[in-house]
């Protein structure tokens, strides 16, 4: 098992955002988190990479507590926000910066990078601008790039469909497809056709909790559709 959450729950004051008994997570796995608003999914993802500490009960990742154990840091990589970006840094700066975090050159960091210019659609790369003036969905880009860099065993991605033109999500679907199997991938989305798509296994969330958890098949869209419009 290569994820596993025990009596997980996050509490603020009097509101419990996150109550998760036992979930597991096999390795190679492309799972889907799905819920309304404040289902707490971000909350969920930030404590599996402990930017929050939980408030009672653990996240463990090959067996070792993430709040105990940094190990985990060195195959684990994540797109939760642009927050994740330094964003006075050009797009360029800023990939080779990642890379030199995993010993890559300058030359590795632009080998890298040509796998991405049909994903990057000619509007990162030379453009002579700062991240932080980029669109919403082109950070997004940026992020993900430079989340795979270091070739992850575990992905973690919050929303990455939200702020992508349709042509863009359809080749972030594709690149996601690629890696299936090689990676383990959590996501979360709003879109239920996308993560329907992408993902071997749904997780549907409602007020912290765990409602259903089931493999992706034929019948997962409208099962999902009937849900949420009921």
């Amino acid at each position: 098992m290569i994820l596993e959450v025990k009596n997980l729950q996050k509490v603020y004051g009097d509101k419990t955002v996150v109550n998760i008994d036992d979930l597991q997570i096999v390795a190679g796995e492309t799972v889907g988190l799905v819920g309304n608003n404040g289902a707490g999914k971000t909350t969920f993802f930030r404590m599996l990479l402990d930017l929050i500490r939980p408030t009672q009960g653990e996240v463990l990742s090959k067996g070792e507590n993430v709040m105990q154990n940094g190990d985990w840091k060195n195959y684990t990589a994540s797109f939760l926000d642009e927050g994740f970006l330094i964003d006075y840094l050009t797009p360029e700066e800023y990939f080779i910066f990642i890379g030199s975090l995993h010993n890559m050159s300058v030359a590795d960091v632009s080998a890298y990078l040509t796998q991405y210019s049909e994903f990057f659609n000619g509007e990162i790369l030379s453009s002579g601008k700062y991240i932080r003036d980029f669109s919403k969905g082109n950070q997004v880009k940026v992020g993900i790039a430079a989340a795979l860099m270091q070739k992850p065993e575990i992905l973690i991605l919050d929303e990455p469909f939200a702020n992508l033109d349709p042509t863009t999500q359809i080749r972030l679907k594709n690149l996601l497809k690629a890696q299936a199997g090689n990676m383990t991938t959590f996501i979360s989305s709003h879109d239920l056709n996308h993560v329907t798509d992408v993902c071997h296994r749904i997780i549907l969330v409602e007020k912290g909790r765990i409602i259903k958890d089931f493999k992706t098949d034929e019948n997962t869209l409208q099962e999902l559709e009937s849900y949420f419009s009921a």
